[in-house]
């Protein structure tokens, strides 16, 4: 009788393993009290970075005054001139684009990890119009507003925000931002030690 047990237990037991993967000592739950080791290979790690496609990390909010003209060549800008200032609102989003990373940057080690990222990068710039207004507009006595002096206005406006952003570190904080979710990122999959570095 308890070989004929044991051998019904081994066909179970292999009946199981088969089926689901799970050895029947796991599904019992007597394989041991111990917590689960996670293995993460660097295929699967490459493959969680990549999901993150465009990790955006900072956004740099800026208000500042804009100004742009209109003048004859011929009379002066009290009878032909047209002046345009706008309180401009605006925001400049950065990151890093993960779908850069290839298998060549991640490295796997046991519980340790490096990882080579790209550049950080500016997303978009963008002027937000529910928040930006005409400050005044002076146009001369001889002359109306020109409809395409606010649109360039806008346009100048974004290139000096982003310009604004670049000259405050806005790529630098990016950067570190990512790292330092990359790193929170690797710790949550189990690794102990993280090592980052640019490949840019």
């Amino acid at each position: 009788m308890l070989v004929g047990a044991a051998a019904a237990l081994l066909v179970l037991g292999l009946a199981v393993w088969f089926s689901t993967g799970v050895g029947l000592l796991r599904l019992l739950g007597l394989s041991g009290g111990g917590a689960a080791l996670i293995s993460v290979n660097q295929p699967a790690v490459v493959r969680q970075i990549q999901q993150l496609q465009r990790l955006e990390t900072v956004n740099y909010t800026m208000d500042k005054i804009i100004s742009g003209e209109r003048d004859n060549p011929y009379l002066p800008k009290f009878l032909a001139g047209d002046r345009l200032l706008l309180v401009v609102h605006g925001e400049v989003i950065g990151g890093m684009d993960l779908a850069k990373i290839q298998p060549r940057d991640v490295s796997v080690s046991g519980r340790s990890v490096s990882l080579g990222l790209p550049a950080a990068e500016i997303f978009s710039t963008r002027i937000d119009n529910a928040k930006t207004r005409v400050y005044s507009r002076d146009t001369g006595l001889f002359t109306s507003p020109d409809p395409n002096l606010e649109s360039e206005v806008r346009e100048a406006a974004e290139r000096q925000l982003q310009q604004a952003a670049l000259e405050d570190g806005v790529l630098k904080s990016a950067e570190q931002n990512a790292q330092s979710a990359l790193t929170s990122m690797m710790k949550g999959l189990g690794f102990e030690q993280v090592a980052i570095r640019s490949i840019h």
